[in-house]
């Protein structure tokens, strides 16, 4: 099956939606008195991309930055921290892992409502499809060598190196995981689907030995990070609110789901010639990986695949919640609900088979 046709890589930045909106004189007004250098007047507009955390771009002058914060509305407890995705993006500014230059975080709600901080903005390509439609194959070759690189960089951290020895409990992750997306699926469900209600019965009775603990983004994908405007390379790696201590395979498996179908709507990598389209099969990623990161191998590589499969749904299911709660990050979130049926099917298929 040949590429779709390439869409825009520029990101999608609209009028702040009604939701969305706050006291942008108040956030000016905090601004001058703890952004260095900044100065009014202030506009707003946010960015469509991303379905958890409300973004936008803060222009003042010459100057642009981005801010996140909580979205409103009743919010499912341990999701939205936009308090721990400033601490662990401050912390890996100084690693070889490409992220923004924060600037501050405020947890006053008197402010806007909500936490939210500020950081800086990055000029580049955001693409959403796997298949990277909008490059050549050479430049698709070079990117995912980069991605690949970039993973490897991240999970080559020292947590205590970089303060981050107490940002995620040790040991047990993928226990504690099915646990917390079971918790988040159910206060999130909307219409019964049999294969979740499978997968929260197998998974946590069939968890690997392997254990570990590293610095873990959480929401690794092509999506999630920003390209560099000409270059295929990436210059900054965005949405850490999921980033714990965790099991670093968890991670290589998420940025694979494209190779099993949708993780996000339209991107898949299934039925794609990739030698042609220049994209690493699946196979070749995870050999690269386990070079860049001194792995002999990896054993019990589908119980990673069902797990983030089965996360994906559960993560969508929470998207699509907040849609028809009017209270979601993106226009699009109401799109999502087959996309949750669909993701946990072909995840039970994957046990079956």
């Amino acid at each position: 099956m040949p590429i779709g046709e390439p869409v825009s890589d520029t990101p999608e930045i609209t009028e702040v939606r009604e939701a969305h909106r706050f006291d942008e004189v108040a956030l000016a007004d905090y601004l001058a008195k703890h952004l260095p250098d900044f100065s009014g007047p202030l506009g707003v507009r946010q960015f469509e991309g991303g379905q958890s955390n409300p973004t936008y771009l803060l222009e003042a002058g010459r100057a642009r930055y981005v801010l996140r914060k909580k979205p409103p509305g009743d919010l499912l407890r341990s999701a939205h921290q936009v308090d721990r995705e400033f601490r662990v993006i401050s912390a890996l500014g100084d690693t070889e892992v490409p992220v923004p230059r924060t600037h501050l975080l405020c947890e006053d709600p008197s402010v806007i409502g909500t936490t939210f901080y500020v950081m800086e903005w990055v000029p580049g390509r955001v693409i959403t499809d796997s298949a990277l439609p909008s490059l050549t194959p050479p430049e698709r070759s070079a990117l995912y060598e980069d991605f690949v690189r970039v993973l490897a960089a991240l999970h080559s951290v020292d947590p205590v190196a970089v303060g981050l020895a107490d940002f995620g409990r040790p040991g047990n992750y993928y226990a504690r995981q099915i646990s917390r997306w079971s918790r988040q699926y159910e206060a999130s469900k909307t219409d019964p689907i049999p294969a979740m209600d499978a997968l929260m019965e197998w998974l946590p009775a069939n968890v690997p030995e392997s254990d570990e603990a590293g610095v873990v983004h959480g929401d690794y994908r092509v999506g999630n990070c920003i390209i560099h405007e000409s270059e295929p390379r990436i210059v900054a790696v965005l949405d850490w609110e999921l980033s714990t201590l965790g099991h670093a395979l968890g991670d290589l498996a998420y940025f694979c789901q494209s190779y099993r179908g949708e993780a996000t709507p339209g991107a898949s990598l299934v039925g794609i010639d990739l030698a042609a389209a220049g994209i690493p099969s699946e196979a070749e990623v995870i050999a690269r990986y386990c070079e860049l990161t001194g792995r002999a191998g990896i054993e019990n590589w589908e119980f990673y695949m069902v797990f983030v499969m089965f996360r994906s749904a559960a993560i969508v299911q929470g998207v699509y919640k907040r849609g028809l709660d009017g209270n979601a990050s993106s226009d699009r979130a109401k799109e999502y609900g087959a996309l949750v049926r669909q993701r946990a099917e072909e995840a039970w298929h994957l046990v079956e088979g």
